[in-house]
C-alpha cells in the first residue's frame, strides 16, 4: 500500500475505525492524550471562532477543542466515512456536549469549502497520509482567513540517541500489538513505514513555508517522535 493510493488508504482506515482509538491509547502508551492537549492549548491561545479539524478521524481533537472553548464553531472533515461514523457515534453518546461540532466528508486535496472560511485549521497525524502534501497545504491555506493559523500535530524523527529503541518498537512490536487489537496488522505495517519516511521537524517546516505560510515554528515532544508545527497565513 502506498500513500499515493487514496482509495487503499480510505479502505485501510475504514477497516480499523472501530478499534482506532483503543489502538492509539495502547500503542502510544497513553501519550497521544498529552500530545492532543498540547495542540488544543496552542490553538486556544488565539481564541479562534471558526476551526477546521482536517483528517478528524474519530473526532477526538474536534471534541477536545470544543471542551476548551464551547463557543468555537468546529467542523471536522475526513475522507473516510467509517471514521466519521465513529465520531458521530461518540457525539451521540453525549448529546448537547458538543453542540458546535459538526462533521462532513471531504478530501484534503480538494476541500469542499469556501475560501477564507476559518480562523484556524488543525490536522493531527493526517498530513502524513496525504497523497500530495504540497497540494493539501495549499488547500489549507486557501480556506484560512488572512492571519489565520495552521496547527500540524504529526509524527517526526526522534532524537538520535532514541532512534534504535524507537525503530525497533515501530518495526517489531507495534505491528504485532496493533494486529491483535485491530485485527489488521498490515495497516500498521503501512503506518510504520509512513512514520519512518516522514520528514523531520526542519524539513516539514520548510515545506510549510514553501506553501506560503509565515511565522513557522516547530516543537518536538516525547524525545522528538512527535512535533507540533504552527504557522500563519
Amino acid at each position: 500500500m502506498s500513500v499515493s493510493d487514496p482509495a487503499a488508504i480510505r479502505s485501510m482506515f475504514g477497516r480499523i475505525a472501530g478499534r482506532y482509538d483503543l489502538a492509539n491509547r495502547l500503542l502510544s502508551l497513553g501519550r497521544d492524550q498529552a500530545w492532543r492537549r498540547r495542540l488544543v492549548a496552542a490553538v486556544g491561545r488565539g481564541a479562534p471562532r471558526e476551526i477546521l479539524d482536517l483528517a478528524t478521524g474519530s473526532g477526538d481533537v474536534a471534541f477536545a477543542l470544543s471542551r476548551r472553548d464551547p463557543a468555537a464553531r468546529i467542523l471536522g472533515v475526513d475522507f473516510c466515512p467509517p471514521m466519521l461514523v465513529e465520531a458521530e457515534r461518540k457525539q451521540a453518546l453525549a448529546p448537547g456536549s458538543y453542540g458546535r461540532v459538526r462533521f462532513a466528508a471531504g478530501d484534503g486535496l480538494a476541500l469542499p469549502l469556501g475560501d477564507a472560511a476559518f480562523d484556524a485549521v488543525t490536522i493531527s497525524f493526517g498530513l502524513r497520509n496525504m497523497a500530495d502534501r504540497r497540494r493539501s497545504l495549499g488547500e489549507i491555506r486557501r480556506v484560512l482567513r488572512p492571519g489565520g493559523r495552521l496547527f500540524v500535530l504529526e509524527f517526526s524523527q526522534p532524537s538520535r540517541w532514541f532512534r534504535p529503541c524507537y525503530f525497533f518498537y515501530l518495526e517489531k512490536l507495534l505491528p504485532a500489538v496493533a494486529g491483535l487489537v485491530t485485527g489488521d496488522r498490515a495497516a500498521y505495517v503501512y503506518l510504520n513505514r509512513t512514520i519512518r519516511e516522514f520528514p523531520d521537524r526542519g524539513a516539514l517546516a520548510a515545506e510549510i513555508r514553501a506553501a506560503g505560510f509565515s511565522d513557522v515554528t516547530a516543537s518536538g515532544m516525547t524525545f522528538g517522535i512527535v512535533a507540533l508545527h504552527e504557522a500563519r497565513k
